[in-house]
Order: structure tokens, then C-alpha cells, then sequence
């Protein structure tokens, strides 16, 4: 029997030695080896494309050590001398039966057809979520037939390579329908036919000739390939799966394969960074489509940046109404499978990859409508927001803005079904009394529909609104609001900006002990005066029950300044005059 020397042996063509393979020799192993006991391969595109060395009808026998560098695989046909060995075989676990109820018959297979040739014409449906469904897919495709593949469930970080490439390539191309966030819960039988009864709004029942249930399958053990000890103690052979034990190196059958190889066993390749789970996430578009159509239920319509960190942006809902009470607030989301705009990455984003991120924020007014008018946000069919990007630090990654800060009108986006909140006007009930709105930053949100509210209902007392920011660029509504000052001679607008050479540093603590409300008209007295506050907690300054009485925070804050005038926070069960919304 002939001996022959090769850098790589790979036991096996199905997707995940495919990969191998390839990813081996495009990283500069020039002698790599395919044994596949069969006469076809998973993917025989594959082969002519990247000119692969195959074996077809060769049976791996044994795989001895032969020096400490090399092992000797053995086949019934030739003998080969490797720097590794690969058995990526897996073979169908004996105790696997469908997940799902399904009636009995001729027409339903697990894992193959048996007779392909006469399924030209026909519609097939397979069920499965892993590298073997692929495979089968690709196999049924190839015949000409009609395929449906039902993955819910899939991850495409846990396909190989070729798995992952030639599932796109197969939507790409029309030769098969892939459902990716589909299942079926039943096969039943319709006429002698079986029907794929789909419990989710996505999926219509499908009647098909054929279902193929592709079965999870497990990872070889050495004695199937009969591999020694002495060959195991190399660290030169390795299996394709989960891990069996600490003596039998195992590699997942994704993309780490040929990497996990090329580090352990060719320290001569130069092996690249990780690509991360959310690039190749992203690279799978039909994934992403199915996500956003099971998740997303409303439309962006506007995003105009005050500048590249801060943007208005107004949502439409596909359903329902958009009303609301000025100062309440609405739930946006974005898949975590999103594009970040910066480089941070999310924790645990693995196991979270295909949920929503969520996060409420106040609604705002767009304070005048297209005439010039002020704004009848009853009357509109979009909610608008002020959001601001917020950065990673070494403690806290957000999760929402990053991914925002990417989206334009027309992308989708999740709306959340109600609107609540008690940030309200309802304890203003005097029109001529005062009415002082106090934020920082995006915080003045729901302070601008709180003022168009007011001043569309005829309120005539003095109303203030304050916010405070670093820069005069972070006033995304200054424009506005300066215009409502020129109408209306009751309605102040205030802005503090701390970071400008041009202006001298003063917060929201300082506009109040120095009594400038007056000149507004503002005498800050608790029988007169609804003081809201909506920014930063330092700013409200909310403070503790103590035995004592209320313990504030050692940064003075606006609820202290207010209180000891005589002002009452505003709670459940507590009617006062100092209303907050903490915004983060």
C-alpha cells in the first residue's frame, strides 16, 4: 500500500471539513486531503472552485502516531503521513426523533430522500437549523425540486463557512426558500400530502410532497476511526463537534475550525483576527430581514441631526394611534443583531443576538407643524423623540443609541404598544399661574409638548422653560423656541450652556438661588408656581427617607432648593408641586 505525505487530512466532506479545507489552503498549507467514504460531497461546487484534493469511496481504518509531529492515517485504499488529522464525520444521534408531532407517513424522511430522482417536480419542505439541513437542502436543490427550508432557530455563527456561504448562495440564487425564524409545530396529512401546520403570523400552512427532518448529529469518537491512544496523545487528531472528553481535541463546526487548527498544530500560518459573531451575523441578510419583520411594527419618518451625537427623530406606527399626554413616554427598540456605530462590544451578545434592546423615552413636540402653526400632536400620525448617542465607558456599554445613531428615514424600528407616564400637566389646573420646566440636555423633551400643550390651551401665567447643556450646538431646538418667544410674551426659553467661553458657567441649581426667575415674572412660591424637572439625577437631586426626616444628596440639587421654600415633591398618593422625571 502506498504512502503519501500531506500537511492536512480531513475525514470526511461535509460542510465542516469543506471549510476546513478551503480555509486551510487559502491560509498556505499546500498538500491537504479529503477522504470521503461516498462518491459526492456535501457541496461539490466547492471542489472545482478551490481545486480540492479528494479521496471519494475511501474508508478511514485506522490512525496511528508515527513520530511526535506526525500521524499515519490508514484507509482501504492508501496509506497517508499528516501533520494533522481532521475527522469531521458526524454521524446521526440514535435516540433523535423530530421535535414536533408528525403524522405518520411515506412522505415525511429523516435526513435524506431515498429516491431523489423522482422528486424533480416536487415541493419539499426540510426542517432543520444546522450545517445537515444545509446539506440537504443543497442536495434536494440540486435535483430541480421546489425547496422550503424551515430553520427557526438558526444561528449562522454556527454554521461552517461553506455551510453559511452556500446557504445564502442558494437564496441568492433562487434555488431554495429559506424561512430562518420559521418552524413548523405539527405535520399533519391532507389528502394523503403532509402539511406543515406553522404557528407564527409569518408563515402560511404548507402543503408539500416531501418532508426531510434533518436529525442533530454527534461527534465521532477515536474509536470509530480507530485512532490510538498513542495517536490521541499527539494532539494531531482532531474531531469535528462538542467536546467528548479532555483527551479528544474537538472544534466547533463553524467558522473556528480551520482556525482553531492552524494555531495549534502550523504555527508557521499567520491566522487573522477574529472576525466577530456580529459581523458574520450581519453578512446573512435574510436572517436580518426575518428579524426586523417579526419584530419591528413602525417606520422612522424624520432623523435630523443637531450633529452627529444628537438627532430629532419622529416614528410612525404600521397600527394604532399616536396620542398622547405631553410629558409621557414611549418604548423604541433595535434588534441587537443592529450594526453598532462605534467599536464596543455588547456583553453576553451571543445569547442575546436575536432579541430587542429597549429603552423608553419622552416624547417631544416638533412645536410647530408644517403651516407655522403650533403643533396639534393630536392630530399627527408620528411620535417625535430627542435622543442623544451615548458613549461606552469602561462600566457601562449602551445598547440602543450605538445602533440608532446608523438608522435614516424609512428604516425600521420598534414602537412599543402604549404610551404612559405620569410627568403630567394635570396638576396645573390655574391658567394664570406659573409654570417652570427644568432640564438637562435631551431631558427637555417632553417640556416642549408640555409647552405647546399649555400655550395652545390659552394658559396666560408665566411659563419657563430651562435647560441645561454643554454647548450652544446641543440646543436642537433653540431656533423654535426663540421663535415662540417672539409670539408669545408669557413663554420663556433659557439656555445654559456651561462649555462656552462666550457665556459664564451656570447650572439649573444656580438659575434658582439667584432668584432670576423674576425677571420673567416668576415668583418661585409653592401656592403659585409647578416646578418639572427631567435630566440628570444630580441635577433633581431626589432625596432619601431617613429616620430623621428627608436626607438629600451631597450635590445640592433643585428638589432641595425647592423644598426649603416650602415646595412638596410630587408622588403617588402625595399631591405637590415639584414633579421629576428621571431620564437615566
Amino acid at each position: 500500500m502506498s504512502s503519501h505525505d500531506y500537511d492536512l487530512v480531513i475525514v470526511g466532506g461535509l460542510a465542516g471539513g469543506l471549510s476546513v479545507a478551503v480555509s486551510s489552503l487559502r491560509q498556505g498549507l499546500p498538500l491537504v486531503r479529503i477522504i470521503e467514504e461516498h462518491h459526492h460531497v456535501s457541496f461539490p461546487e466547492l471542489v472545482g472552485e478551490n481545486e480540492l484534493d479528494i479521496g471519494y469511496g475511501e474508508c478511514v481504518e485506522s490512525i496511528e502516531a508515527v513520530g511526535p509531529d506526525r500521524v499515519l492515517v490508514r484507509t482501504n485504499k492508501q496509506e497517508y503521513r499528516t501533520r494533522c488529522c481532521l475527522v469531521a464525520d458526524r454521524r446521526r444521534r440514535p435516540d433523535w426523533e423530530p421535535p414536533i408531532p408528525v403524522t405518520e407517513n411515506d412522505r415525511v424522511h429523516i435526513d435524506e430522500i431515498v429516491e431523489l430522482d423522482h422528486v424533480v417536480d416536487h415541493d419539499v419542505l426540510v426542517v432543520g437549523y444546522t450545517d445537515h439541513a444545509v446539506e440537504i437542502t443543497a442536495t434536494v436543490a440540486a435535483t430541480g425540486a421546489r425547496v422550503v427550508l424551515a430553520a427557526g432557530g438558526m444561528d449562522p455563527t454556527r454554521l461552517s463557512p461553506a455551510g453559511d456561504n452556500l446557504l445564502r448562495r442558494l437564496e441568492r440564487e433562487r434555488r431554495a426558500t429559506i424561512l430562518y425564524r420559521s418552524v413548523p409545530d405539527q405535520i399533519g396529512e391532507v389528502d394523503g400530502y403532509p402539511m406543515a401546520y406553522f404557528n407564527d403570523r409569518r408563515t402560511p400552512d404548507l402543503q408539500v410532497d416531501q418532508v426531510v427532518f434533518s436529525s442533530l448529529r454527534e461527534t465521532l469518537l477515536p474509536e470509530d476511526v480507530g485512532a490510538t491512544d498513542e495517536a490521541m496523545a499527539t494532539g494531531l487528531v482532531w474531531f469535528v463537534g462538542e467536546p467528548e472528553g479532555d483527551c479528544v481535541p474537538t472544534t466547533t463546526p463553524g467558522w473556528r475550525a480551520g482556525r482553531d487548527i492552524a494555531a495549534a498544530c502550523f504555527p508557521e500560518l499567520e491566522v487573522g483576527p477574529e472576525p466577530s459573531s456580529l459581523h458574520r451575523r450581519q453578512r446573512n441578510t435574510g436572517v436580518l430581514e426575518e428579524l426586523r419583520e417579526e419584530h419591528y411594527n413602525a417606520v422612522i419618518t424624520h432623523f435630523e441631526p443637531t450633529h452627529s451625537d444628537l438627532w430629532v427623530l419622529r416614528v410612525k406606527p404600521d397600527q394604532g394611534g399616536t396620542s398622547f399626554v405631553p410629558g409621557q413616554y414611549a418604548t423604541l427598540g433595535l434588534g441587537f443583531w443592529e450594526p453598532r456605530v462605534d467599536d464596543a462590544v455588547d456583553p453576553n451578545l451571543d445569547a442575546r443576538w436575536d432579541r430587542l434592546v429597549r429603552r423608553s423615552y419622552s416624547i417631544s413636540s416638533r412645536i410647530f407643524d408644517d403651516q407655522g402653526y403650533l403643533a396639534d400632536e393630536a392630530g399627527l400620525d408620528e411620535l417625535e423623540f430627542y435622543i442623544v448617542l451615548v458613549p461606552p465607558t469602561e462600566d457601562n456599554v449602551p445598547e440602543l443609541t450605538p445602533r440608532l445613531a446608523l438608522k435614516r428615514p424609512g428604516d425600521r424600528i420598534y414602537l412599543g404598544p402604549k404610551v404612559t407616564g405620569r410627568y403630567t400637566l394635570a396638576a396645573v389646573d390655574d391658567p394664570s399661574s406659573a409654570v417652570v420646566l427644568l432640564s438637562t440636555g435631551t431631558g427637555e423633551a417632553p417640556h416642549n409638548a408640555m409647552a405647546i400643550e399649555l400655550l395652545r390651551k390659552g394658559h396666560h401665567g408665566p411659563i419657563v422653560s430651562a435647560v441645561s447643556v454643554r454647548q450652544w450646538a446641543d440646543l436642537g431646538y433653540m431656533e423654535a423656541h426663540r421663535t415662540l418667544e417672539d409670539r408669545y410674551p408669557n413663554y420663556h426659553y433659557v439656555p445654559l450652556p456651561t462649555r462656552e467661553s462666550d457665556v459664564p458657567k451656570r447650572y439649573i441649581q444656580d438659575l434658582l438661588q439667584s432668584d432670576e426667575l423674576t425677571r420673567f415674572g416668576v415668583t418661585l412660591h409653592p401656592d403659585t408656581t409647578n416646578v418639572y424637572l427631567c435630566g440628570n439625577p444630580a441635577m433633581i437631586g431626589l432625596p432619601e427617607e431617613g429616620e430623621d426626616g428627608l436626607e438629600f444628596p451631597e450635590t445640592l440639587g433643585v428638589v432641595q432648593i425647592l423644598t426649603e421654600r416650602g415646595f412638596v415633591l410630587n408622588r403617588r398618593g402625595q399631591p405637590g408641586n415639584i414633579h421629576y422625571e428621571e431620564y437615566w
